[in-house]
């Protein structure tokens, strides 16, 4: 998942694990979030970096040139990082790792704070400095580690089904479907009078989407990655009609072949050309394809709907990024002072008309200008609120590593979605070790 998105992802990115035994809600003193740590100390003002996924909608250097007009001896410079989720974490911890003072602040995938918090790569952040009355309470667990804050939310995340409303209604169907079935039947009555256009896709490439994608599919076929006690469950009949939904999609032509290589870009811009009816996506890509300036062809010709599943709607991967300081940057005061900035309810209100991502405050999903702009905010404020996290442990790496490798292993018919799920079954007991 894009962190970004993300997870967003950029990253993204994007699971369903509830793996949270002794991280966030708990107590105890690990010797990186314990009841006996406190948060540290901003005092140096100057000169910082941002290190964060790369700005595809310009949104941050305009908040940057308003930030620096105004703090001319704070300025904040911009590092962009690569595109994907995981390349953007493993150069966070390259750096982290050598100690390097190159990144003062850093956007963290919302399933990387138990680990970055356990290492001593970030700061753990004073809670007044924020208003999280305000802020929905699935973004505000995201940012914590043995309940102690280690980042600042700044975007949250719901997936979305993105769709044709101008196809679906010249082949007579009526409403957005719940379900896989009416998906599938809504798109053969589109086919019939399109027959180049694809049916459905969403980030299948071997990456972070990929793990919030399979998770999706398990839990909207009644399943779980982990179960309440935080034992791996995978190898059900639930996770197999989950995975069996995208590995046979794929196999009998529902989901285009092409979208095995899709991450987040790749497939919102194969659906703004109008290649797809449906598209699975984060609410980042509203904006984009909305666009009148001749990018998007399918401008005022979609609509959003929820997540469909095997009965009924969906369930989504809870995504987002966070904002947290580096241990190793200087100019914390300064890094502190813009991280309240760019994360306050005013400029999330900027950001949000711009760019059309989620934001963590409650108020502004009910504004009603807001809602005639974007009117999928009430499903996007739903979807968050119901969304399942995905781990936030120590091992999410392996963990995340895991689902990629055998979930794409089915997609790509290497392996049966039988084999698949029990093999990942066996890896994820030997990770959490249950």
């Amino acid at each position: 998942m894009r962190g970004r998105r993300g997870s967003s992802v950029s990253v993204a990115v994007l699971s369903t694990l509830t793996l949270v035994a002794g991280v966030a809600g708990c107590g105890g003193d690990d010797g990186g979030g314990g009841t006996s740590a406190k948060p540290g100390t901003f005092d140096g003002k100057g000169a910082i970096t941002w290190a964060t996924g790369k700005d595809t909608s310009g949104y941050i250097k305009s908040a940057l040139d308003t930030w620096n007009k105004d703090h001319p001896n704070e300025q904040v410079r911009l590092i962009e990082l690569p595109e994907a989720a995981d390349a953007q974490r493993q150069q966070l911890i390259q750096n982290a790792q050598t100690k390097s003072d190159a990144y003062t602040i850093v956007s963290t995938d919302v399933v990387w704070t138990a680990e970055f918090a356990a290492n001593g790569w970030i700061e753990q952040l004073p809670e007044d400095a924020f208003p999280m009355d305000k802020m929905l309470k699935p973004a505000i667990e995201t940012a914590k580690y043995f309940n102690k804050l280690y980042a600042a939310p700044w975007r949250t995340n719901g997936g979305l089904l993105f769709y044709r409303k101008d196809l679906l209604a010249a082949a007579g169907v009526t409403e957005a479907p719940k379900t896989w079935d009416e998906m599938k039947q809504a798109c053969q009555k589109v086919q019939a009078k399109n027959p180049g256009i694809g049916c459905y896709a969403g980030q299948l490439e071997k990456y972070e989407g990929l793990t919030v994608n399979f998770s999706e599919a398990v839990q909207s076929a009644g399943g779980v990655v982990v179960d309440d006690q935080g034992k791996p469950n995978v190898n059900t009949p639930e996770a197999k009609q989950g995975l069996d939904f995208l590995a046979q999609g794929l196999s009998s032509g529902v989901i285009p072949k092409d979208a095995i290589t899709y991450k987040e870009e790749e497939g919102r811009r194969a659906f703004q050309d109008g290649k797809l009816i449906f598209h699975r996506q984060w609410p980042y890509q509203y904006a984009l394809a909305n666009a009148t300036d001749g990018s998007s062809k399918v401008s005022g010709k979609f609509a959003v709907a929820p997540l469909p599943g095997l009965s009924g709607p969906g369930k989504s991967s809870l995504g987002g990024l966070n904002l947290a300081i580096s241990k190793f940057g200087k100019n914390k005061g300064t890094a502190l002072e813009f991280i309240k900035f760019i994360t306050s309810e005013d400029e999330e209100k900027v950001q949000l008309e711009k760019t059309s991502e989620a934001p963590v405050y409650t108020d502004l999903y009910d504004d009603p200008g807001l809602q005639q702009k974007f009117p999928y905010l009430p499903m996007l404020k739903a979807s968050v609120e119901n969304a399942a996290a995905r781990p936030r442990v120590v091992k999410y790496g392996d963990t995340t590593l895991a689902i990629q490798e055998e979930a794409y292993a089915a997609l790509t018919g290497k392996k049966t979605s039988d084999q698949a799920l029990k093999d990942l079954q066996s890896k994820l007991e030997s990770i959490v070790g249950k």
